[in-house]
C-alpha cells in the first residue's frame, strides 16, 4: 500500500516537471536577463512552503555566483524592509499569487524601483500583474491524495529555481575555481581545490642546489619534514629529487661514501611532477597509483613551485 502511494506521488511530481519543461517559454529567458542585470542582490521571498523553497533557491543562487538573501515577507513588514536597497531585484514565489504579505510589499518595491520576477501558478493574479516577468509554475494537481498539501507545486518551484541558478551560473561564466572560493570548507569545494593551494612552497619548500654536500642535504630534508628534497639549478629548474628511501638505498650500497657525495650525485633525475592547476584529487590518485608520498609541482619551464605531500591530501578528505 505505502509502496503504491510512493510510486503515485513520484509519478505525479515527475509528470508536473515534464509539463513544466514543455511549457517553458521566453519568459524564462527574460527572467534570467533581468536577474543577471541586477546590480544588487536577488531577494527571494515567499510565505509558508513557498518560503521554505525560497530559502533553498536563495542559497543555491548565492553559492553559484548570484548574490542573494531570503526575505520573510511578514518580517519585512515589521522592520526588515530596511534590508532592501535600490538595485536589488525580487524573486517572489506564490502559487496563488495573492499572498497578502507579498502584496503589501509592492509599494516599497516600486518606490525602490526594484524589478520583480514571480514564480506562480496563477499568471492572472495580482502579484503577477505587478511583476516585470512571470514564470508559470502551475501544476494540474498536487501529489497529496486530498489535492491540498503543496507537493507537486513545491517540487516544480524548486526545480525552476535550480534552473534559474544554473542558467545564471552559465551566463556569468562561473568556473570551478569560483565554486571553490565560495565553498572553502565544504566537501564539494575540497574536491575542486587545485594543487597550488595545498602545496608546500616558499620557506616550507625543501630545495638544495646540486653541489650541496650530503650532510647539508640531510639537514634540509630534516628541517622541512617532508621526507624529501628537490634539487634545482640556479635558475630554479628542477634537476631531481632525493627521498628518505633513496638515502637508505645509497647507504646500503655505498655505506660511508655517501657523506662525501653531493646532492647532484645522489638525486633521482626523473622525478614525478605535476602542474599547479591540477586538481588535488588528481594528485592524490597519482601518488597512490605510483606508490609515492610526494610529488613536485613545476611550471611549464620545469621551475620548482612547490611540493605536495600525500598526508596533506589525506587530511583534505578528498575521497
Amino acid at each position: 500500500m505505502s509502496l503504491d502511494t510512493a510510486r503515485r506521488v513520484l509519478q505525479i511530481e515527475a509528470q508536473a516537471l515534464k509539463e513544466l519543461v514543455d511549457r517553458l517559454d521566453a519568459s524564462f529567458d527574460r527572467a534570467v536577463d533581468l536577474l543577471l542585470a541586477c546590480k544588487g542582490r536577488v531577494v527571494v521571498a515567499g510565505m509558508g512552503k513557498s518560503g521554505l523553497i525560497g530559502r533553498k533557491i536563495s542559497a543555491t543562487l548565492s553559492s553559484t555566483g548570484t548574490p542573494s538573501f531570503f526575505l520573510h515577507p511578514a518580517e519585512a513588514l515589521h522592520g526588515d524592509l530596511g534590508m532592501l536597497a535600490r538595485g536589488d531585484a525580487l524573486l517572489a514565489i506564490s502559487y496563488g499569487g495573492e499572498t497578502p504579505e507579498l502584496l503589501n510589499l509592492l509599494e516599497t518595491l516600486k518606490r525602490l524601483e526594484m524589478s520583480i520576477v514571480t514564480l506562480t501558478g496563477n499568471p492572472k493574479s495580482t502579484l503577477a500583474g505587478a511583476s516585470d516577468v512571470v514564470v508559470d509554475v502551475s501544476v494540474k494537481k498536487e501529489a497529496c491524495s486530498m489535492n491540498l498539501a503543496p507537493t507537486a507545486s513545491t517540487t516544480v518551484a524548486m526545480a525552476l529555481g535550480d534552473a534559474l541558478a544554473i542558467a545564471l551560473l552559465e551566463r556569468r561564466g562561473f568556473q570551478p575555481d569560483d565554486f571553490v572560493a565560495l565553498h572553502p570548507a565544504g566537501r564539494l569545494g575540497k574536491k575542486l581545490i587545485r594543487v597550488e593551494h595545498v602545496m608546500h612552497k616558499g620557506e616550507a619548500l625543501p630545495k638544495v642546489p646540486p653541489e650541496t654536500p650530503m650532510p647539508a642535504t640531510f639537514h634540509e630534508m630534516s628541517a622541512k619534514k617532508l621526507g624529501m628534497t628537490t634539487v634545482a639549478g640556479a635558475d630554479g629548474v628542477l634537476l631531481g629529487i632525493i627521498t628518505d628511501g633513496d638515502l637508505r638505498r645509497l647507504m646500503e650500497t655505498h655505506a660511508g661514501a655517501t657523506l662525501a657525495m653531493t646532492a647532484g650525485d645522489c638525486m633521482i633525475r626523473t622525478p614525478q611532477t605535476i602542474g599547479p592547476n591540477v586538481l588535488a584529487s588528481e594528485a592524490l590518485n597519482l601518488m597512490e597509483k605510483k606508490k609515492i608520498t610526494s610529488v613536485v609541482v613545476v611550471d611549464a619551464a620545469r621551475k620548482v613551485l612547490g611540493v605536495v605531500h600525500l598526508h596533506d591530501l589525506w587530511t583534505l578528505e578528498l575521497i
